[in-house]
C-alpha cells in the first residue's frame, strides 16, 4: 500500500527551497551541421556537462542520453550506456562533430523510434524529456514528427541560437512556449538556458525537511512525498513503518538445503554432516584446508591397465573432495615405476575439471617399482617453488599421497625419512601385495592415522571416502574446537595446532582385510 502525504503549499512558502531532480529520462539532440563552428561546439558540450552536474544521476534517478545529428543522426550514448557522471562527462568529451547538414526532423523521430525505447534504456512511468540545440533552419519537416513524439508523452525543449528560426523552434517545442522555448543570441549565452532548464526538472526535497517519519526511505513528490521499504520488508498500512517480510517464500534464494529469513535478509543452512560452500548455498560433505597435494600413484606391471585404471578415479574421487583453486588447493600427479614421471606439477592446473580430465589421460608406465626413487623426486622436485608449491613461510600444508600394490625394488628408508622430517604429512595406500613395513615407513606418525590397506583394487573408493577426513579442516568436522591462530605465537603453532585437531578427529580406516605379508601394523 502507497500513501501519499501532501505537503500544503502554505506551507512550502515558509521553508527553504530544497532541490532534487528526477528520476527522468533525458536526452540531448545536438546540432552538429557545418555552420556550428569549432569553438560554439565546445559551448555545447559545456553546457550538458553544466547540466549534468546538477542532476541526481544514476539507474534509479536521472538518466541521459546524447544525440549528435547533421544529414545523419548519431547516438553517442543512451539512457542505459552510463549511470556515473563521470563517464557521461568522458563520452561528451569525446564527441566528433559529424559537419553536415541540419535535418533536425530526422533527429526527432530517431529520438522518439529509438532512443526513447525500452531497449535503449527508457523506463515506464518515468518522464521523457528531449532537449534540442540547433543554430539553423531544419532542412527537413519537423513540425509533424514534433507532434506525433509530443504525443507519445515526450517533453521537448527547443534551444536556438544564433540563426535559428523562431517558428521551426516553436513547432517542435511543448507548450507553452514561453517555458520550453529559448533563442539565445550566441554560443557564449546559452549557459542562460541552462540556469532556467535547472529550475524545470528541480522539485521540492521535501523528504530533505526532516520530519517524515518513514522507517526506511523517503521519496519526494511534486506536492509532498511517500515512504519506501528496503527489500525484505513491506509498507505498513499507516504509510510509513516497514514490516518485516518472510524472504525465503518472496525470492529466489538458491539454498540447497534450507533458507532461514531473518530481518531484511536470509542465509542458508545444511544438513547434519554437511557443510556450507563458499557460495553461501550449496551443501557439501567437505570444504578442504588449502593445502599442497602431491599424489604419487604406481605404475609397474603388477598393477595391471584395468587396475591403474581403477587407481585414476581413485585420485578422482580425493579431488572432488577438495577446494581445488591457485589460491585454494593445488594439486600434482608423479607417476613411477623403473623410473618417475612428473604427470602435471602443482602450478599446471587450477580447477578440479582440468586436473580430473589430465589423470584420466595418463598413460600407464608398467615395469618396475622403484619407490625410493619416488619418494627422492617427489621430495626434491615436486614440492619445489619451480613446480608450484607455496613458499614454506606462508605455512601452506604439504602433503604428499604415496599409493603402491608391491615391495619396493630399492630402498625407501631414507627417503621416507627425510620427506618427514621436511615437514611433509605423507599417506601410504597400499593394494594387494604392498608390504606393510613399508607402508609404516612412509607414513607420517600416528602411523595407524596415515596408513591405508586393503586387498583388493575394487575396494579402493572406500580408502578415497575415508581419506576426506584428513584433508577437511578440522573445524568442518564440528567435533573439536580449533586454536584461534590470535593466540598462537606463530602461523608454525598455528599450523601445528590445527594438525593435532586434524589428528585427533581421524579415525582408524585401515580396512579389516589381513595381509599375509605382515601381521604386525595395528588395523
Amino acid at each position: 500500500k502507497l500513501e501519499l502525504h501532501i505537503v500544503p503549499v502554505s506551507l512550502t512558502l515558509l521553508i527553504p527551497w530544497c532541490c532534487k531532480s528526477g528520476p527522468v529520462d533525458l536526452v540531448f539532440i545536438i546540432d552538429s551541421s557545418r555552420s556550428v563552428r569549432p569553438h560554439e561546439f565546445e559551448t555545447m558540450r559545456k553546457f550538458m556537462i553544466d547540466i549534468l552536474d546538477t542532476l541526481d544521476i544514476g539507474a534509479d534517478a536521472t538518466r541521459v542520453g546524447v544525440i549528435q545529428y547533421s544529414s545523419q543522426v548519431l547516438n553517442e550514448f543512451s539512457l542505459k550506456t552510463h549511470f556515473k557522471t563521470e563517464a557521461m562527462v568522458k563520452g561528451i568529451n569525446e564527441i566528433i562533430p559529424l559537419a553536415q547538414g541540419t535535418m533536425t526532423g530526422l533527429a526527432i523521430k530517431y529520438t522518439m523510434n529509438v532512443a526513447f525505447t525500452p531497449e535503449a534504456g527508457d523506463r515506464p512511468k518515468v518522464p521523457n524529456v528531449a532537449v534540442i540545440v540547433t543554430d539553423g533552419r531544419p532542412q527537413d519537416r519537423v513540425a509533424e514528427v514534433a507532434a506525433e513524439a509530443r504525443e507519445k508523452g515526450i517533453e521537448i525543449y527547443a534551444v536556438g541560437v544564433a540563426r535559428a528560426d523562431m517558428t521551426s523552434l516553436r513547432a517542435m517545442a511543448s507548450p507553452p512556449f514561453e517555458d520550453h522555448v529559448f533563442l539565445v543570441e550566441s554560443f557564449d549565452l546559452i549557459h542562460q538556458f541552462g540556469l532556467q532548464f535547472q529550475d524545470k526538472l528541480c522539485v521540492i526535497d521535501y523528504c530533505s525537511f526532516g520530519n517524515h517519519s518513514c522507517d526506511h526511505q523517503c521519496v519526494s513528490i511534486l506536492n509532498g512525498y511517500h515512504c519506501k521499504c528496503n527489500l525484505g520488508y513491506h509498507l505498513h498500512d499507516d504509510g510509513k513503518k516497514c514490516q518485516h517480510m518472510d524472504l525465503c517464500n518472496s525470492v529466489e534464494h538458491g539454498c540447497d538445503f534450507q533458507c532461514v529469513s531473518t530481518p531484511g535478509s536470509f542465509y542458508c543452512i545444511c544438513p547434519e554432516g554437511q557443510l556450507l560452500q563458499d557460495n553461501g548455498k550449496s551443501c557439501g560433505t567437505c570444504k578442504s584446508a588449502n593445502i599442497d597435494l602431491v599424489f604419487l600413484i604406481d605404475g609397474s606391471k603388477s598393477v595391471r591397465p584395468q587396475n591403474f585404471e581403477l587407481v585414476k578415479k581413485f585420485v578422482n574421487q580425493v579431488v572432488d573432495s577438495l577446494d581445488v583453486s591457485a589460491q585454494g588447493t593445488r594439486v600434482g600427479l608423479v607417476q613411477y615405476s623403473s623410473r618417475v614421471r612428473t604427470e602435471f606439477p602443482l602450478n599446471m592446473y587450477h580447477t578440479a575439471e582440468d586436473i580430473k580430465a589430465a589423470v584420466m589421460k595418463v598413460d600407464y608406465m608398467e615395469k618396475g617399482t622403484m619407490t625410493g626413487l619416488a619418494l627422492k623426486h617427489m621430495l626434491e622436485n615436486s614440492f619445489s617453488e619451480a613446480e608450484g608449491a607455496r613458499p614454506a613461510a606462508r605455512n601452506i600444508p604439504r602433503i604428499g599421497l604415496v599409493f603402491t600394490d608391491g615391495r619396493s625394488q630399492d630402498d625407501i628408508t631414507e627417503w621416507a625419512k627425510l620427506t618427514k622430517e621436511a615437514g611433509l604429512t605423507m599417506y601410504a595406500v597400499g593394494v594387494g601385495k604392498a608390504v606393510e613395513d613399508e607402508l609404516s615407513e612412509i607414513a607420517s606418525d600416528p602411523v595407524e592415522k596415515y596408513f591405508y590397506y586393503t586387498t583388493d583394487f575394487s575396494a579402493i573408493n572406500t580408502i578415497a571416502e575415508n581419506l576426506k577426513l584428513n584433508v577437511c579442516p578440522a573445524e568442518s568436522q564440528g567435533e573439536i574446537e580449533v586454536k584461534d591462530p590470535c593466540a598462537c605465537e606463530s602461523l608454525v603453532e598455528f599450523q601445528q595446532a590445527t594438525m593435532s585437531s586434524m589428528e585427533q578427529l581421524t579415525q582408524k580406516h585401515i580396512l579389516p582385510n589381513k595381509n599375509p605379508n605382515d601381521k604386525n601394523i595395528p588395523r
